[in-house]
């Protein structure tokens, strides 16, 4: 039974999570062929169905396209492969084409009502819902530590998805005083069944303590509330397990691989 829920809910994400939503901004979505890509973004990204339907040196001249086509702008890309994806040989002709695969993470899902609880934090630990610019700048500076690159990006990046969309974005800090040590996001998207459960970063001397349990079980409670049943998030393979243990199921792997001028 439990092999059958997983083919189920795989069927439902690659029907309705294979699309880009768009931060709003300079940002803007093109397609090629099977393929949607975005243009004017942190970095180049690519993303197709779960059967790109060519093959061969056709696949191959749709790849060496998108990589050309960032190249002459100067930027980096992201293509994002899931472990399912056809043809099979898709990663092989990624590599091929100078594409190089960074960590992949498992994509998991769950059930809102199951996991929506109260959050429970350590003592002297809060947690509040942020929009200003100066929440989200500490945020890209909690993730730029926790990384170990720049993320000064993603500022911009969720002040213009809360500027955007509706209220499909809802970011989240954890503070211990004055210092975020922990952040988190749930996204939304109109018509899909669907919240995506986005950072979840911790820093290293807070983890351990419940933090991130906390996050995904508030987010949980905001998707219930909103009646959209399943949460869903591409976990490292720090977050996996915990996840695993909460209740979510891993429906298949998801690999970047990306392209560099």
């Amino acid at each position: 039974m439990k092999s059958i829920l997983i083919d189920e809910l795989r069927t439902a994400y690659d029907s309705q999570l294979r699309g880009v939503t768009l931060p709003g901004g300079n940002a803007r979505i093109e397609t090629d062929g099977p393929l949607t890509r975005v243009v004017g973004w942190h970095r180049g990204f690519v993303t197709g169905p779960t059967d790109l339907g060519v093959c061969g040196a056709e696949l191959d001249a749709l790849i060496a396209r998108q990589r050309d086509f960032y190249a002459a702008r100067g930027e980096a890309v992201e293509w994002k492969t899931r472990a399912h994806d056809l043809p099979a040989d898709l990663t092989d002709r990624l590599t091929a084409a100078g594409f190089v695969a960074e960590d992949s993470e498992t994509v998991l899902i769950g059930q809102s009502a199951d996991l929506a609880a109260d959050p429970v934090l350590p003592d002297g630990v809060t947690l509040r819902r942020v929009t200003a610019r100066s929440d989200l700048r500490r945020i890209a500076a909690l993730e730029s530590t926790v990384w170990g690159e720049d993320w000064s990006w993603l500022a911009d990046d969720l002040a213009a998805r809360i500027e955007n969309d509706s209220g499909n974005t809802i970011v989240l800090v954890a503070e211990a005083r004055t210092e975020v040590v922990c952040a988190a996001w749930l996204v939304f998207k109109d018509g899909v069944d669907f919240g995506g459960l986005w950072g979840g970063s911790t820093l290293k001397e807070w983890r351990g303590q419940g933090i991130y349990r906390a996050m995904v079980a508030h987010r949980a409670q905001l998707a219930a509330a909103r009646d959209v049943p399943y949460v869903y998030v591409d976990a490292s393979a720090d977050s996996a397990p915990i996840l695993t243990r909460l209740g979510l199921l891993a429906v298949t792997t998801t690999t970047p691989y990306v392209w560099s001028p």
